[in-house]
């Protein structure tokens, strides 16, 4: 299968929690590329490339961990996977 792209837009208490970091130990799990970073308007943003099935476990991952009761809304849009990505890491 060809890789994916999810380009996710988390709402909520997400920031100040350890989101970000959290986001890249859960992702390591997986075989996915991409990154995640605090926006300005207090949302968290994360890219991950990968095949499909992985990028849904590492969603599902996120909601299961401590960082779900903080997430009132989650945004996912789907893409083609460009390959820009080495590893998956935080952005500042």
């Amino acid at each position: 299968m060809k890789p994916q792209r999810i380009t996710v837009r988390y709402e909520g208490r997400v920031q100040g929690v350890g989101f970000r970091y959290t986001a890249v130990s859960l992702a390591q799990d997986f075989d996915l590329t991409g990154w995640v970073k605090n926006e300005f308007d207090g949302s968290v943003a994360l890219v991950a490339e990968g095949a499909q099935d992985q990028l849904m476990e590492l969603l599902q991952a996120i909601k299961r961990s401590h960082l779900g009761r903080h997430i009132t809304n989650e945004l996912v849009r789907r893409s083609a996977a460009t390959g820009e990505f080495t590893g998956f890491g935080v952005r500042h």
